[in-house]
């Protein structure tokens, strides 16, 4: 009885573990206060409910083989309720993911302005997706009922085995992907310059971006201003809509003045109907939320960027502090133990180490899943993840538990990982307290979608008298193997695990990129240095801009600045002079005096670019440096030296010696200019 207690406050501890992670977790992506219980609710269900099954499995494990001895039993309950508990879980999760997750987000996305309308709106819009299901249903309930004849349970069987094939289609896909990015990400990021200039060759694209976001939003909230200026062809039902748009645009009043041509490109229809005013409000809603990532991408990349050149920088100090201006810090950075050396040495040294002993555990962790999802029908004995949660005995105890946790936990992390490196997923993201409701009810739905077939399939890799004598399985597993075509999938579809993992580690991305023009992940390979070389150093004088003040905050100013200096400069610069001509005022204002920390800021960005640049010199590069520099520093005897007449070199001997030095024999080590630099 007292094991029966424990066990089940366990579980309870552990729901309520889960609810307050996921609220935590909505709190970082969501305004709370602002965002409607309508969406909260589903959002939150949709995932303590499947995270809730990394639990659940290993307690049907524990509870469906529980031994007699009670200090190995683990954490079990009764059959019935984990029976109850599979039911509740599954259905519920179906639900969100299939029917109300998709319609709620449509909803959010309608951009009309009566629920009525919005409501209909996203019952057209699923409606086209439920109809072809429908069809796809349709051919494989003729296929059931041949196999299986006329029963009630045929329906059910084919509706859980089609979500569930459909669901590990990209299950296997996303986590192959992670199996292979996640533990590489963590090795990359061990090298603090190779990560520094990996940051910087970022920036520029990042930037690009959010040009074109505020672009975007600024060409529509010019349609806007000019319908707001119309006056003839829109009823005052139409006026009032659009005075709501404009409302949570947030455009000022000096927006009502003269249209700026150059913005005017859209073409307002003489008649205004309700289905165009919903089509501009819910672009509106995109653009802006589009804008409010790129900012918020661009302002966390800076950042990254100087705190990874503070920690560059003090390896020669020895002292680490962070920006104090910096908006949030991690809890652990705002402890008083966390001296500027302490700091130094647990950055620059110990999570490096920390970085490379994760990379290495989870690299054999991928290993173990991978070949695990090859063996598993072919020679189950040889699954290596089976050791790891069966005993001897065949029972599943304690620490097999923890571990049928901790393997299920980095399956679904390397799955739902991958999701920032695909992008297939449109203009959804989720951003630092304003993420877009649609994205936020899409996300939920996939993390629901994806980790019932991911604990399924984890299921499938313990030996079958293990697996086939649990709850989940009864009650999923057996309806799965109803048919001959559900037995065949289940066996051959994780094989298709080795698709993703090859493409990712050969980098076979960048090859279909190279040819098709087709980006597909977000991938930032090594072989692909070419570019990244090429965008580093603009990426680096970007940031330098950012933080100097020359670029002001696209939140107050949505112009972008000028990129080429007044016409007369050009033509004096293209004119052939290869003399650096200063710029008036015009083109590259003073900034204004800018706070201490921000200079420094700049100046140890810098330092450690340059820093990184050396660092990454090749062997046969910095040898020809070296013996450039002995070249320069060698005096000429007088006899070698040229007369006037055949053109030599007047002055004193040192200056005359590295003029004729960098002629000659200099050049053919990478001649610099004489400026007095020795590279040491």
């Amino acid at each position: 009885m007292s094991m029966s207690l424990a066990s089940d406050l366990f579980a309870l501890t552990s729901l309520l573990a889960v609810a307050l992670v996921v609220l935590l977790l909505l709190r970082h992506f969501l305004p709370l206060r602002s965002t409607p219980a309508y969406i909260l609710l589903p959002i939150f269900l949709a995932l303590v409910v499947p995270v809730s099954i990394i639990f659940l499995l290993p307690i049907d494990l524990a509870s469906s083989l529980r031994t007699e001895d009670e200090a190995t039993r683990g954490v079990w309950l009764p059959e019935t309720a984990v029976l109850v508990a599979w039911r509740i879980t599954y259905w519920l999760t179906f639900a969100l993911t299939w029917i109300i997750l998709p319609l709620l987000g449509e909803y959010i996305d309608s951009g009309y302005r009566t629920p009525k309308d919005r409501f209909t709106y996203s019952l057209r819009s699923n409606g086209r997706y439920q109809l072809i299901v429908l069809a796809c249903g349709i051919g494989g309930l003729a296929y059931v009922f041949l196999q299986n004849g006329f029963q009630g349970t045929s329906v059910k069987a084919l509706v859980m085995a089609l979500a569930y094939f459909w669901g590990l289609i990209f299950a296997i896909y996303l986590m192959g992907h992670g199996l292979i990015a996640v533990p590489r990400r963590l090795y990359r990021n061990v090298n603090i310059s190779s990560r520094l200039r990996r940051i910087q060759s970022q920036a520029p694209s990042v930037q690009e971006r959010r040009m074109k976001a505020i672009s975007e939003l600024e060409e529509l909230e010019s349609q806007l201003t000019q319908l707001r200026q119309r006056k003839n062809g829109i009823s005052r039902d139409h006026q009032e809509w659009i005075e709501e748009i404009a409302d949570g645009s947030d455009l000022p009043e000096a927006r009502l003045l003269p249209v700026n041509p150059r913005l005017s490109r859209a073409i307002i229809p003489v008649v205004i109907t309700d289905r165009y005013l919903a089509e501009l409000a819910r672009k509106l809603n995109r653009a802006r939320h589009k804008r409010l990532r790129f900012i918020d991408a661009l302002d966390n990349l800076i950042q990254d960027a100087v705190d990874t050149e503070a920690i560059l920088e003090s390896s020669a100090t020895k002292q680490l502090s962070f920006d104090a201006s910096t908006p949030v810090s991690p809890p652990f950075e705002r402890l008083w133990i966390l001296t500027p050396y302490t700091r130094h040495l647990l950055h620059y040294h110990i999570f490096p180490k920390c970085r490379v002993f994760l990379a290495a555990v989870l690299s054999l962790a991928s290993v173990c899943i991978i070949w695990s999802e090859l063996v598993k029908y072919v020679a189950p004995q040889l699954s290596i993840i089976r050791f790891t949660v069966v005993s001897h005995h065949g029972k599943v105890h304690f620490a097999g538990q923890i571990m049928a946790t901790l393997w299920m936990c980095y399956m679904c992390t390397a799955a739902l990982a991958s999701f920032g490196d695909v992008k297939v997923w449109g203009n959804r993201a989720l951003v630092k307290r304003n993420t877009y409701g649609e994205s936020a009810t899409w996300y939920a739905g996939q993390v629901a979608k994806l980790t019932v077939p991911l604990a399924y399939n984890f299921l499938t890799f313990l030996p079958p008298d293990v697996h086939r004598e649990t709850t989940f399985y009864k009650f999923l597993g057996q309806l799965i193997n109803l048919t001959p075509l559900g037995k065949g999938f289940e066996v051959f579809l994780p094989i298709f695990i080795l698709v993703p993992v090859c493409v990712t580690l050969f980098n076979l991305y960048g090859r279909v990129k190279g040819i098709f023009r087709i980006d597909i992940v977000e991938d930032d390979d090594e072989r692909n240095s070419s570019s990244r070389t090429a965008n580093w150093k603009e990426g680096r004088d970007l940031i330098e801009r950012e933080l100097n003040g020359n670029v002001q905050s696209c939140s107050s100013r949505r112009t972008p600045p000028p990129l080429l200096p007044p016409q007369p400069y050009r033509d004096s610069i293209s004119s052939g002079s290869t003399r650096h001509i200063p710029q008036p005022s015009i083109y590259n204002p003073s900034p204004a005096p800018q706070p201490p920390h921000e200079q420094r800021q700049a100046s140890r960005l810098a330092a450690a670019t340059a820093a990184a640049e050396e660092e990454d010199e090749s062997f046969f590069q910095g040898f020809a440096h070296r013996v450039r520099n002995t070249l320069d520093t060698i005096d000429r005897p007088d006899w070698s030296k040229r007369p006037k007449w055949m053109g030599g070199v007047e002055g004193n001997e040192e200056g005359s010696g590295r003029a004729e030095v960098g002629r000659g024999l200099g050049r053919w080590f990478g001649g610099r200019p004489a400026d007095g630099r020795v590279r040491l």
